[in-house]
């Protein structure tokens, strides 16, 4: 199938399926805009594929406003946004910005630079896609009262909540702003071989950083990148459906909070408050 060349930002590129799926669309003659944390990594990448760069670490909002800002005005058009940042942590953690850092990073981090940028993707007709995970029907034990994660804190259920946010947010958006354009998707690209989880205690980075068991139960990184690549080459309401969560390229019911339309409209009111 030959599609036009279209300007892909994918966050969380300098590693994993972020920097697995920046290579094949540059390879298919995309221009892709790179987002990473790690200043070495980012610019290594973008040196491999001559590609453009944006730097930012996502437990700082600030550095998030900045970058909406740089995006804004160095591409006029983008026509695919690839929320793919997050990751699972160690101890609770509060950000500069006064929020738990799993929630911020994983979601909120997310939200406020797609709502920066909606004047672009709206004129755009942009794709935007959320790398989300089983870890929503897993472990998210959701509770709108507690989006800091303050009771009973775990890193598993605090990443699971984090992905389950980024389902509800690609239907309210989906919601909001079909009518004008956008098209929206989520997807678990599988248990990637990466450097996710480097940041945590939990016992879920030995299966991402113990070799053995990193083999077994783990996909390379390009694997774990086409169904990214799937969607963001793809003709929402053709190829996939719009606003849905997929799974090998299968839409898949996560958690039954999922599902939640109330729900998902009140957690952008509560992440619309807490960015503004």
């Amino acid at each position: 199938m030959h599609v036009d060349p279209r300007t892909i930002v994918i966050t969380g590129a300098s590693d994993g399926i972020g920097a697995a799926a920046a290579r094949e669309l540059t390879a298919r003659g995309h221009r892709v805009v790179l987002v990473g944390r790690s200043p070495e990594k980012t610019r290594a990448l973008a040196a491999e594929l001559g590609a453009p760069f944006h730097l930012a670490d996502y437990a700082e909002l600030d550095q998030v406003r900045r970058l909406a800002a740089e995006l804004a005005a160095a591409y006029p058009r983008i026509d695919v946004l690839a929320n793919n940042a997050g990751g699972i942590m160690g101890d609770r953690t509060i950000t500069v910005d006064g929020y738990e850092k799993t929630f911020q990073v994983n979601h909120l981090a997310g939200f406020l630079l797609t709502t920066l940028l909606l004047p672009t993707l709206v004129a755009s007709d942009a794709t935007v896609i959320q790398t989300s995970s089983r870890a929503a029907r897993a472990f998210g034990r959701f509770d709108i009262e507690d989006l800091q994660n303050e009771k009973a804190y775990s890193p598993h259920v605090a990443y699971g909540n984090g992905k389950l946010a980024n389902i509800l947010f690609t239907r309210e958006l989906d919601r909001r702003y079909a009518d004008e354009g956008i098209s929206t998707a989520a997807f678990h690209p599988g248990i990637v071989g990466s450097n996710f989880a480097s940041d945590t205690t939990h016992p879920m980075r030995f299966v991402y950083h113990t070799p053995l068991i990193k083999n077994l139960f783990t996909t390379s990184s390009s694997k774990g990148a086409e169904q990214l690549v799937w969607l963001a080459e793809g003709q929402p309401g053709t190829t996939w459906e719009r606003g849905e969560y997929y799974e090998k390229q299968k839409v898949v019911a996560s958690s039954a909070h999922a599902r939640d339309d109330g729900l998902a409209r009140r957690l952008w009111d509560e992440s619309e408050q807490m960015v503004a």
